[in-house]
């Protein structure tokens, strides 16, 4: 039979006729049956009674299993027809045991299995879903609907702590709403439901309820809604002492391409820590403002001092209501680094503008800031030398012009190779490497080291532009000069600035990757190491690293370790995407996200969560 002969004939309907049952009469008439039953039999309804409630049940079909390996684990739920185009990856969704705690869960894993033991893959089916455009819905519960959850606690309500003032469902004499790791397994045919309280997810991930605002939780790309007001879950970093040590003097990286809009995240983040409420106590009892110093590349930072005049009273009303900090921060500054000839321009922001230099007299201390090059052991140990022999005969105020002609005397370089403290060799090559700053060093301006209360002050954020430098040699000078002096300053035991010390700093850092970079010269050493004790000692010196890149993976590792917080944006380089060492499931999302799309990875905040950023920048963002 051909095609042709097939016609409209359709071989899995019933026919237009009906079909005869074995008296012969017409199945479409309705047969006479009796209203009622006799006293030997009881009626029995198959229509489900009541209303359906969840998403569908725990299923054992294939094994029901919770181990502490979570490869092992095997927890699955048959999902119903109605329900199934509501389901994403990623949803978290809940199941109760019998006396009223609940395991809170992950979709893992979503499929469609055969129900029956009947062959959908032939001419058949494909032509009637070929010419009924597609699946016909009525054929959905022909399929079982299966979703893998991955377990993440068990939710519990402490009766011996008083509820907490934001609990959802659960009542006051309840008690506190707990979680521990997953110990039981749930009982078969369980209902499961999606989560929708605020309270059961925030503690169900280990979110904290207050802190500092990074976005809202979201699966998929989209804002998770529940049944509380407001509609949306806010995702905080933890703050304050109680809580634990405030996880920004634990230190913080945002990593993601251009266009991610890390920019546009890292605004609003430092908006926040920016806000008049936002104090920490110090050692001496004193509760202070934090200080932010914002190396800026780019040229972005100083807008911060302005409004953004796309945020709309709307925007800022809801704002309000979540506790968000907005508007441009009056108390910015633009410090600008004179640089040779070079000339700053901002006409895209009203921050004052406050010119200054580096002296060479921090060199003193770090020599390896006027090393132009790559310097061995030996030759570093040259530089530390004749820098220290320079200073004991010119004093403190020895400037870069005469350490030069410091170097130019050949007795000195005479004497000290017959004398075998620096061979003529050795010399030549720290003489060839320290020329060509005479653009950073004792340019015409204050010197940095005279604006430190100006520079560092309560609730000041000090932008320090570099966009204006063409030399890239003279831009790491200035921003490891200051940095440097800052993380010094810090971590001493008898600081030069009381006000360094005494001031709880946010030392941020725009395209890290340019200066904390993997390296094998011995300068770069002695970077990597004074950040790298600055992250370890940052919490109790009240010092945070705030750093921002699009390659993470040149960020040296002894940096990256003590990270706490991770933030990553999109990012299309595999090698990046790898080096911020997030979980594999939350990793494949990163080069599908969109702008304002993160995942962020704080394990001593919460669990590894998907979060949506604000869409508009709390303060001034762009050149229009």
């Amino acid at each position: 039979m051909t095609d042709a002969d097939l016609g409209d004939f359709d071989p899995l309907s019933t026919g237009e006729d009906g079909i005869e049952d074995e008296s012969g009469s017409d199945s479409s008439e309705p047969a006479d049956t009796p209203e009622t039953e006799t006293d030997e039999f009881e009626t029995v309804s198959l229509e489900p009674q009541g209303t359906d409630s969840g998403i569908g049940t725990i299923c054992v079909s294939q094994g029901l299993r919770v181990a502490t390996d979570s490869d092992e684990t095997n927890l699955r739920a048959y999902v119903t027809a109605e329900n199934r185009s509501s389901i994403r990856l990623g949803s978290y969704v809940l199941a109760s045991y019998p006396d009223g705690e609940r395991l809170f869960c992950q979709i893992a894993g979503l499929e469609y299995a055969q129900q029956y033991h009947t062959d959908d893959a032939t001419e058949i089916h494909a032509r009637r879903a070929m010419r009924g455009n597609g699946f016909d819905p009525d054929a959905e519960a022909d399929y079982k609907f299966v979703a893998e959850l991955e377990p993440i606690a068990v939710l519990y309500n402490d009766r011996s702590e008083p509820s907490s003032a934001n609990s959802g469902t659960s009542s006051a004499d309840d008690g506190e709403l707990k979680r521990r790791m997953t110990d039981r397994v749930p009982k078969p045919q369980t209902v499961i439901s999606q989560a929708t309280d605020t309270e059961e997810i925030k503690t169900g991930l280990k979110m904290p309820e207050n802190g500092v605002f990074l976005g809202h939780l979201s699966v998929g790309g989209e804002k998770v809604r529940t049944n509380t007001s407001p509609p949306t879950i806010d995702y905080r970093l933890k703050d304050d002492y109680e809580a634990g040590d405030p996880l920004v003097f634990r230190h913080t990286l945002i990593a993601g391409g251009t266009g991610s809009g890390k920019t546009h995240g890292a605004k609003n983040i430092l908006r926040q820590y920016l806000a008049d409420e936002r104090r920490y106590p110090m050692t001496d009892g004193r509760t202070v403002n934090p200080a932010v110093v914002q190396f800026d590349p780019q040229d972005e930072y100083a807008q911060m001092h302005d409004d953004n005049p796309d945020l709309d009273t709307e925007f800022a009303r809801r704002l309000e209501r979540e506790g968000l900090a907005y508007g441009g921060h009056e108390e910015t500054t633009a410090f600008v680094p004179k640089v040779g000839t070079s000339s700053y321009a901002a006409g895209h922001h009203r921050a004052e503008q406050v010119e200054f230099t580096i002296p060479f007299s921090m060199c003193r201390e770090r020599p390896w800031l006027v090393s132009g090059g790559s310097l061995n052991d030996n030759q570093y140990g040259a530089l530390t030398y004749l820098i220290s022999r320079f200073f004991n005969q010119y004093g403190a105020g020895g400037s870069y012009r005469e350490f030069k002609s410091f170097l130019d005397d050949p007795a000195l370089r005479e004497e000290l190779d017959e004398s075998g403290r620096v061979h003529e060799a050795t010399y030549d090559a720290v003489r060839r490497r320290v020329f060509g700053f005479d653009a950073v060093f004792d340019q015409d301006a204050r010197p940095i080291t005279e604006l430190i209360d100006s520079f560092v002050a309560p609730g000041q954020l000090s932008v320090v532009p570099t966009y204006h430098i063409n030399d890239s040699r003279a831009t790491e000078a200035v921003v490891l000069a200051l940095s440097s002096l800052l993380i010094d300053q810090k971590l001493s035991n008898d600081p030069d600035y009381d006000r360094i010390k005494e001031t709880p700093l946010i030392l941020g850092m725009d395209e890290a990757h340019n200066f904390l970079t993997d390296a094998d010269s011995v300068q770069a050493r002695k970077v990597i190491q004074k950040f790298t004790e600055a992250a370890k000692q940052g919490r109790k010196e009240r010092l945070g690293l705030f750093l921002i890149t699009q390659d993470p993976q040149d960020i040296d590792d002894a940096v990256f370790k003590q990270i706490n917080t991770t933030v990553v944006l999109n990012l299309g380089d595999e090698d990046a995407i790898k080096s911020v060492n997030i979980p594999s499931d939350l990793e494949s999302k990163v080069p599908y996200m969109e702008k304002g799309q993160m995942v962020v990875y704080s394990p001593d905040n919460s669990e590894p969560v998907e979060l949506i950023g604000l869409s508009t920048c709390l303060t001034r963002h762009g050149r229009d």
